[in-house]
């Protein structure tokens, strides 16, 4: 059965009055571009309580896009969750997490050069992932929680359509169902927890085929001159990550199935790790040139790379990889006492070849994102409110 496509004309209608020939050129032409885009009104009550109201544009489950790390997301989430629920007051986020090796194609890490103390950790991997969405640390996250698990619990979650069935590195389908053995350590290295391999053996339904442009390279970079074949990729539907980040915003109004088991704690490391700059980080210390202000933020990306406001924040996680652009945002203006959700993506490959580099990330992708959420932003700015949220909760202090 085919999900039907949401669009709403308010919501069109607003982008196309302000958009420059570029933005209405991409608009004109969804075949080719295939974005989507959410736009999540918050309105609160005298009491501070959020409520939402959703906006769409061609939003379509059937409509696969590659979601890339936008997948590392769920995972931080989760990773933090199973802490919890391990049950054990010793093992956290900061506790050095070692991870060994014990299937072909695993690899250990059993030190950290960027963290604080040399040592791998959760808290550490959760900030890597948002800051510069380092692949890694996702790889990391994806062994310690276990693919069966990541998949079963957002299942559980009601996230029926979502998939996650590998890591970010060259691997097979078997090696991928196969994560590896972890060990919780006190600081000089004494054992405090101890987890064994695990093995996947949960079937995925790989019944829908999704098959993508019309030429590709392949691994060994051999040109195949048919559509590149994703049924097995990660999947994870544009409305479902929107509603994932929602939920940990905001956990008070979210069903109670679609509630993760966080603390206060785990909330505030994921608030701060998902709207720090790289600037702002001292370990790791990022090259500032390569990872600047907006490396991931597309929303907020400004003119020429300039700084994001200082009174603006975004909490996110965007994705990148071949020709889609995903971005997942809550955007906060403290100055102004604004806030709204913005969730898009769009698919720049016009020669349709996938795994080439070459797309138009910089004369399509980026800008489009910059448009729309400018677009957005000023309409936010003149729109009335009959409360000002208390926005004291988003408030981090950084490094």
């Amino acid at each position: 059965m085919q999900a039907q496509v949401k669009t709403d004309t308010w919501l069109e209608g607003l982008l196309r009055e302000k958009a420059s020939p570029f933005l209405l050129e991409v608009l004109n032409n969804p075949d080719t571009f295939h974005y989507q885009l959410i736009y999540t009104q918050i309105n609160r009550d005298k009491n501070n309580t959020p409520r939402f109201k959703h906006y769409y544009l061609h939003i379509d489950r059937d409509q696969y896009f590659n979601p890339a790390s936008t997948v590392k997301m769920p995972l931080a989430f989760l990773a933090l969750e199973k802490l919890n629920r391990l049950g054990k007051p010793d093992v956290g986020p900061d506790t050095p997490m070692l991870t060994d090796s014990a299937f072909s194609g695993q690899t250990s890490v059993l030190t950290d050069s960027t963290s604080a103390n040399g040592l791998p950790s959760i808290g550490h991997y959760i900030k890597k992932v948002f800051l510069v969405s380092d692949n890694d640390a996702y790889n990391r996250l994806y062994e310690f929680i276990g693919q069966q698990t990541i998949n079963e619990r957002l299942w559980q979650m009601g996230y029926k359509d979502f998939r996650i069935t590998r890591r970010f590195v060259r691997a097979t389908e078997e090696e991928n169902r196969h994560t590896n053995p972890i060990r919780f350590v006190q600081p000089d290295g004494k054992l405090i927890y101890e987890q064994p391999a695990a093995y996947n053996t949960v079937p995925f339904d790989f019944s829908r085929k999704q098959l993508v442009g019309n030429a590709h390279y392949d691994r060994d970079e051999n040109y195949i001159p048919s559509p590149m074949d994703f049924t097995t990729h990660n999947n994870a539907p544009l409305e479902d990550l929107q509603q994932l980040l929602q939920s940990v915003l905001f956990p008070e109004q979210a069903a109670p199935r679609q509630r993760f088991q966080l603390t206060e704690n785990d909330y505030r490391l994921l608030y701060q790790y998902m709207s720090e700059l790289p600037s702002e980080s001292r370990f790791p210390a990022y090259d500032t040139s390569k990872f600047f202000d907006s490396y991931t933020k597309f929303f907020m990306l400004r003119a020429g790379r300039s700084p994001i406001p200082d009174h603006i924040r975004v909490f996110n996680k965007t994705g990148w990889s071949y020709g889609f652009l995903t971005d997942i945002a809550y955007i906060v203006d403290f100055e102004n006492e604004v806030e709204f959700m913005l969730t898009g993506n769009i698919y720049t490959n016009k020669d349709g070849v996938l795994n080439d580099d070459k797309y138009e990330y910089e004369e399509t992708g980026y800008p489009f994102f910059r448009e729309v959420g400018n677009i957005i932003y000023e309409y936010e700015l003149s729109r009335e409110r009959k409360f000002k949220p208390n926005l004291s909760r988003f408030k981090m202090r950084y490094e």
